[in-house]
């Protein structure tokens, strides 16, 4: 069924990235909303051997979809932040699962002070560009930071299978590595690379995330 769901989500992407090149809002929305429910449908199909994990991954993913909706929309100040919001509360979700189900140690303590290190530097890079959007921004940058190391945290429980903590750790990265390029075309230089190089890390990280409900246990 994964290979199923990946083989339609490919020229749906292909498709995205045609028209976020043309800049064309209504084949944003032709393609975008499809492509982020399939990501919402993969954890569905997937067998939930913790049916906890499932519902709370689930819960960010369905957040995350509704966050895809509202950055089509980036040029409206009002619906982009509540494109952020809706992030925010998927992140936290994935905070949530990851933590819950993970354990501390050296890896997560060194990962969250990597990642502190390269947010801090984004965000001074940033912080002239941003006007009225610091706070919102400010609180994102912190939560997408923390759910990355939570994610390395999951990866340090050695009761999980690896290839479900890798699946979880490598799609945490890929996902804090796709909103720099968010950051980047939004606040710093609109141009299609942003776009061209952080979707399909967006996608392939919330992919990884919704197969990780069946992969874990």
């Amino acid at each position: 069924m994964n290979y199923i769901i990946i083989s339609a989500a490919l020229p749906l992407i292909a498709g995205l990235l045609y028209f976020e090149k043309k800049e064309s809002i209504n084949g944003l929305l032709s393609f975008k909303p499809l492509l982020s429910f399939l990501f919402v449908l993969s954890a569905l199909m997937q067998t939930h051997n913790n049916i906890v994990y499932f519902y709370i991954i689930l819960s960010g993913l369905i957040l995350c979809l509704i966050g895809d909706i509202c950055l089509i929309f980036f040029f409206n100040k009002k619906i982009f932040t509540a494109g952020l919001a809706a992030f925010l509360a998927g992140h936290i979700m994935y905070i949530i699962a990851f933590f819950k189900f993970g354990k501390t140690g050296m890896l997560m303590f060194a990962a969250g002070a990597v990642c502190i290190l390269v947010s801090t530097i984004i965000f001074i890079l940033l912080k002239s560009q941003l006007g009225s959007m610091i706070g919102p921004v400010s609180v994102y940058i912190i939560i997408i930071t923390v759910m990355t190391a939570s994610a390395s945290a999951f990866w340090n429980n050695g009761s999980h299978n690896t290839a479900g903590r890798n699946i979880v750790l490598i799609g945490a990265l890929l996902f804090y590595i796709s909103d720099i390029f968010v950051a980047r075309h939004r606040f710093v230089r609109k141009e299609f690379l942003n776009r061209a190089l952080g979707l399909p890390m967006y996608y392939t990280a919330q992919f990884m995330i919704a197969f990780s409900t069946g992969l874990i246990w």
